[in-house]
């Protein structure tokens, strides 16, 4: 047997994560996880434990589930359906190179009990990606913990690679400004001239990061650019907005729901919304940005709001990915340049 088809290797491309289902008790668990971990909220743990305990978790997880609900798939969760069609997507595209698994950072599949049924099973090279095109402690930053985590309690490790961030990768540049001209030739180009706007959304993180060295806005702001220059547009045409802010600390800005009421009563008549770190479709693309903020828009008095999705299993979501798995895997796969997305 090649090593082309030898499953010696694997990757996983690793997502935030989502809860199981969605019901207080299932957003709970997962909210439990998620703000436990110190990358996520730096605050010291004895101050922020009694108020994740006592205050976060006895009030969010009933309303956040209303949020799930009401983006819930007959599949279940939209980020677990996007993230396995990419799997399989990849899978295809790869044609034997690697296997190909999805792993949760927050919730499951762990990225810890990933990486035992794979080394359980016999591979011994992993290529790891995070699903986070810009680099943010507070994102990919705790994937490596957990892969470094799993390491150290390995006595016969993987051979690990990890993949940064890419947000200047050609393929992915491509692919937002392609899912950008595909809607464009459904819904008419924006008027930029007379005022249109088209608003890159980027998750937000707090301003403490930023000064701490946190490199994710200046990695945002290098797509937007990439992005701006490829469609060849003008720098007021395109908005840098943050969104999924929560709590009283200082948040990167300004916000992309205060920017929609604010475009809307200056007189902006339209707004296409893009949101360039998010690979699939999730809570915050889905409910926040599609429902929250479109209603936001409208009821300020703009006419038209387009949320514009790119990845999922598009063709250039999987290239963007097959860009990235081609460089980690090089030198472990038979190959110089792997096949094209499947279904492109």
């Amino acid at each position: 047997m090649t090593e082309q088809h030898n499953p010696a290797n694997a990757v996983v491309l690793v997502n935030l994560g989502t809860p199981d289902e969605p019901t207080p008790g299932a957003v709970r668990t997962f909210l439990r996880e998620f703000l436990s971990d110190h990358r996520v909220v730096e605050t010291p743990r004895l101050v922020w434990y009694p108020i994740l305990e006592g205050i976060i978790l006895r009030v969010r997880p009933q309303r956040s589930a209303r949020k799930y609900a009401s983006i819930w798939r007959p599949e279940g969760s939209p980020l677990m359906y996007w993230s396995q069609r990419q799997r399989d997507k990849l899978a295809a595209a790869l044609d034997g190179r690697a296997e190909v698994h999805v792993a949760m950072r927050y919730g499951s599949p762990s990225v810890g009990d990933v990486l035992t049924r794979l080394h359980g099973s016999g591979v011994r090279r992993v290529l790891v990606v995070p699903m986070y095109p810009q680099y943010s402690a507070s994102c990919a930053g705790t994937v490596f913990d957990e892969v470094a985590r799993w390491m150290l309690g390995s006595r016969d490790q993987h051979e690990v690679r990890v993949s940064r961030a890419f947000p200047r990768s050609p393929a992915y540049i491509e692919a937002l400004a392609t899912a950008l001209e595909r809607s464009w030739e459904t819904t008419g180009r924006p008027d930029f001239a007379s005022g249109d706007k088209l608003v890159t959304s980027f998750h937000s993180i707090p301003v403490a990061m930023h000064e701490a060295g946190d490199p994710y806005r200046a990695e945002c702001e290098t797509t937007v650019a990439l992005l701006r220059e490829r469609l060849g547009l003008g720098a007021d045409d395109v908005c840098l907005r943050f969104q999924s802010v929560f709590g009283r600390a200082e948040w990167l800005g300004p916000k992309t729901i205060d920017t929609m009421d604010e475009l809307a009563r200056s007189g902006t008549r339209r707004v296409d919304v893009i949101c360039p770190g998010f690979m699939a479709d999730c809570l915050e693309t889905l409910e926040e940005i599609d429902i929250l903020n479109r209603a936001t828009f409208l009821e300020a008095g703009g006419s038209e709001f387009h949320y514009v999705p790119w990845g999922n299993d598009s063709p250039g979501c999987v290239a963007t990915l097959i860009e990235q798995v081609s460089r980690g895997l090089a030198g472990w796969a038979d190959w110089a340049t792997p096949a094209g997305p499947a279904g492109s």
